[in-house]
């Protein structure tokens, strides 16, 4: 095991799971430090897919980078997050084949309006993880991940650098909560092959 049951017994019992301390503060700092050198190729994150795709700051306003497997500035996360995908796939026979990634940074004052991480007709996205790269971040920042529960309540998730939150993709709506500073991420799917 590489530590990790905590978060399969977690999704099997309530479908989400919160993990302090996925990255240590050093590689949040390098990892941040990384995407802050990159800012110029990020582009505006839009909704839908194909020809529905759009751009539409009422309902997100954050910025991406898609990342490629081998993307040597994300490498310790990348290589972490298969280890996750892995025992992930041993313990619950999830059929995760791939994470699809991308960093993200959401401005101050920005947000992303309440939604499902399942295209329409599709079931490829099976779990969605965000890893928070946000160093010393304090209470007041706001920028919280406020995930729906079943019970129709919610809990909110502070985006402390290093921390990881986990949750069946299909099963609960979220959004991000505005901050008051910018907000970083490394935000993706595990995703079974389709059909």
């Amino acid at each position: 095991m590489n530590g990790y049951d905590c978060v399969a017994n977690a999704l099997v019992e309530t479908g989400w799971c919160v993990l302090p301390g996925f990255l240590s503060p050093d590689e949040v700092n390098a990892l941040v430090a990384a995407s802050r050198s990159r800012r110029d190729d990020f582009a505006r994150a839009g909704i839908g897919r194909a020809g529905g795709h759009a751009v539409n700051a009422t309902i997100r306003g954050d910025e991406v980078l898609w990342l490629d497997d081998g993307d040597p500035a994300a490498a310790v996360a990348l290589a972490r997050l298969d280890a996750l995908r892995g025992e992930l796939n041993a313990a619950l026979y999830l059929g995760l084949a791939e994470l699809e990634c991308h960093l993200a940074v959401y401005p101050a004052g920005h947000f992303y309006t309440r939604h499902l991480d399942q295209h329409r007709g599709e079931d490829t996205r099976v779990v969605t993880i965000v890893l928070y790269l946000n160093p010393e971040w304090g209470e007041d920042d706001g920028g919280e991940l406020r995930l729906y529960l079943d019970d129709g309540s919610h809990t909110d998730v502070a985006p402390h650098g290093g921390t990881l939150a986990v949750f069946m993709s299909d099963r609960f709506e979220h959004e991000v909560r505005p901050a008051r500073r910018e907000r970083w991420s490394l935000t993706g799917w595990f995703r079974r092959r389709g059909l």
